[in-house]
């Protein structure tokens, strides 16, 4: 562990901070009202660049993903807009370059950096909280269903670069020896019982995944992470934000990450038709798809175990685990039992 990541959470956004202040001298322009928005994988902060134009930096966290990994996304992510699929623009470095790598005293070590034009709307949520309570979920989760159905056809027919690289949310991503988020069965803060209950859950899905196979009608580049706080409303247009956990998984995980964070919600069996309404009338769901939601509803909460196990200390890990445990266990009893 680095010296940074030893520090204080308050210590290490005020060394973020520094490092933003600094990236941002590579970029065009003057900046200023620079704020940090968001401190978990990544630190993206906000700032209004001179000609009043707001723009997202994001600092990657160290060791999580590659530099090609970095760049894949960059590019999928453009491949999506040429496709007429609304994503963040990226603003180029003053050397042409998407990503830049910037090594300062504050932080001490290198760290890749973006910049992104900000995307305007109002998020539908969060994901402690889950969806407003004011939101108009019908046209939400239609919106949002038809969107991720839109992405997975054109990764179907999309051609990758040949240095393309991203995870994957395959088999051994999710349930292998060495899972993409961690080894969620060695949490610490599960009991005996608990752990048992999902390595019998993790055990059964390995059957289950390759009894339903993979291939291009199910299985391809997916954001993986279409959660509230990434869905931005602005009147009737619905817009996706945050690609990073983006990599190749099935598809039914897309939707059932879709659905996570709103289990609790009243209004789940709207939200959860209204999802699977708007992707079918886009991208036909079988029968056999559908059976599956129950699978990777379950799989979706032991990746979020793997998180907080391997982020330890960090606030949203220690904020979030009693829940996540809670719901995760209760999903794979659910899976088990159907």
């Amino acid at each position: 562990m680095s010296e940074f990541h030893a520090l204080p959470h308050d210590q290490q956004v005020a060394r973020l901070h520094d490092l933003a202040r600094h990236a941002l001298q590579h970029w065009d322009g003057e900046f200023a009202d620079i704020e940090l928005v968001k401190f978990r994988e990544n630190a993206v902060f906000s700032a209004r660049r001179h000609d009043g134009q707001r723009v997202a930096l994001r600092i990657h966290r160290n060791g999580y993903h590659c530099e090609a990994a970095l760049r894949s996304e960059l590019q999928w992510m453009e491949a999506l807009e040429g496709a007429g699929i609304t994503v963040p623009q990226i603003i180029r470095a003053q050397n042409e370059s998407h990503l830049i790598e910037v090594t300062h005293q504050a932080i001490g070590e290198a760290r890749h950096i973006d910049m992104l034009a900000w995307l305007p709307g109002a998020t539908a949520g969060t994901s402690e909280a889950g969806v407003q309570a004011d939101t108009e979920v019908d046209f939400l989760f239609n919106e949002a269903g038809a969107l991720a159905a839109r992405i997975h056809l054109h990764s179907a027919d999309w051609q990758q670069p040949d240095e393309f690289v991203r995870h994957a949310w395959d088999e051994e991503g999710l349930i292998g020896a060495n899972p993409f988020w961690g080894r969620f069965w060695e949490l610490e803060q599960l009991s005996d019982e608990q752990r048992d209950l999902l390595q019998q859950a993790r055990r059964t899905a390995r059957k289950d995944l390759r009894q339903y196979g993979r291939h291009l009608g199910n299985f391809g580049m997916i954001h993986a992470d279409l959660v509230p706080e990434n869905l931005l409303i602005e009147g009737p247009r619905l817009r996706l934000i945050d690609f990073d956990d983006a990599g190749f998984g099935w598809h039914m995980f897309e939707l059932a990450t879709a659905l996570y964070f709103c289990l609790d919600d009243p209004r789940y069996e709207q939200i959860k038709a209204a999802l699977l309404e708007g992707y079918n009338a886009v991208k036909p769901l079988t029968e056999a798809d559908r059976k599956t939601l129950a699978l990777f509803l379950m799989l979706r909460g032991t990746t979020y175990l793997g998180w907080i196990h391997t982020r330890q200390g960090t606030p949203t890990a220690i904020e979030m685990a009693p829940m996540l445990i809670d719901r995760a266990c209760l999903l794979a009893r659910a899976y088990l039992e159907a």
